[in-house]
């Protein structure tokens, strides 16, 4: 599928995949997603491609996530179906992306954030810079860090994964190098030299590791014995508690940050990491947050948190149910449960 939003070129033995939405930080499309899945399948079994560069074309960021006003339309007028199968076809990409049989390089230089995510941690080398500003904010908007984002979050150490869950805290290069989340470090000014030199055969690692940089330090270093402490438990009700108890300057920021998130997706959040941690598979994890998605698009949070912080841009939204005490333990079990099979997410 051919689309403007995104450049697919080859050049000597790399496959290039370039965002090309500036105007939106390169927000992914159902087009894009399209485009991005037949070119990675048409290179899986091309022995003249050896690796594949995912990078953005110009603008300020690598990608702000996926199209999450498509999917709130769908919730207020065709019952969640676009909705449900924009999920569907991103989450196969996701997929298809982790279990891809040539290297990925995925060059997050800017703003990388939910669907931004979803393609970018799938790549077995992830590139930061001094730009790179990470997050998964999808609490925020009555939404749940999908597109892969309970197997990634949950296999941080020290309970940081939980942390970047509810609160949609965001890293810079330095943080996501010092957490894993980047597999390197490198100036922004080296960028194209090193994609150059992948793309004229030289070994992938062997470059990123020549041109790496020591990053400043990770700010979030100082905080992580706090984040394991005060986000240890599985309970919304007692993170809160813990951060209520600590009259530090820190405690108090994270907890009232944690009081404007929706008090559904913060219980679903940890729900979703707990589950996921079990899981022994990337497609099994992809199945579950096939099911949350498929519910979570219609209850009252999503497009209501869609609508206050980008449709109306009030910052006020008005979450259902209002509390965390107001999330039954039945009501996330609904959430969680099976699809009937024929609805059931499946890998491509």
């Amino acid at each position: 599928m051919n689309t403007d939003e995104l450049l697919v070129r080859r050049e000597d033995a790399a496959g290039f995949l370039s965002l090309n939405r500036p105007k939106a930080i390169h927000a992914l499309t159902v087009e894009m997603d399209h485009a991005m899945t037949e070119a990675l399948l048409a290179w899986r079994d091309d022995p003249e491609v050896k690796v594949v560069l995912l990078d953005h074309a110009e603008g300020r960021g690598f990608c702000a996530g996926g199209d999450v006003n498509l999917v709130r339309q769908s919730a207020l007028t065709d019952g969640g179906e676009r909705g449900r199968k924009f999920f569907y076809e991103e989450y196969q990409l996701n997929h298809l992306m982790f279990s891809y049989p040539k290297p990925i390089v995925a060059f997050i230089d800017g703003i990388t954030m939910g669907g931004g995510v979803g393609i970018s941690q799938p790549a077995q080398f992830r590139v930061a810079t001094e730009n790179t500003r990470f997050a998964m904010p999808e609490t925020g908007i009555g939404l749940f860090p999908d597109v892969g984002g309970g197997w990634y979050l949950s296999r941080l150490p020290g309970r940081i994964g939980q942390f970047l869950a509810l609160t949609g805290a965001r890293l810079d290069g330095a943080e996501c190098l010092w957490t894993g989340l980047a597999t390197h470090y490198l100036p922004a000014s080296q960028l194209a030299e090193a994609k150059q030199r992948i793309a004229h055969g030289h070994d992938v690692a062997q470059v990123l590791a020549a041109l790496s940089v020591t990053p400043p330090e990770p700010r979030i270093a100082a905080n992580a014995q706090a984040i394991a402490r005060h986000f240890a438990s599985d309970r919304l009700e007692d993170v809160l508690a813990s951060l209520a108890a600590d009259d530090g300057e820190w405690a108090a920021k994270e907890l009232a940050t944690l009081r404007l998130k929706s008090p559904q997706a913060c219980k679903v959040a940890l729900r979703q990491l707990a589950e996921a941690a079990r899981l022994d598979s990337f497609a099994e994890n992809m199945v579950m947050e096939y099911r949350i998605a498929a519910r979570v698009l219609m209850l009252p949070d999503f497009a209501e948190g869609v609508r206050a912080v980008l449709v109306d841009k009030d910052n006020a939204p008005k979450w259902n149910p209002a509390t965390p005490e107001g999330v039954t333990d039945e009501r996330l079990d609904a959430i969680f449960a099976a699809l009937p099979a024929d609805q059931e997410w499946k890998p491509l």
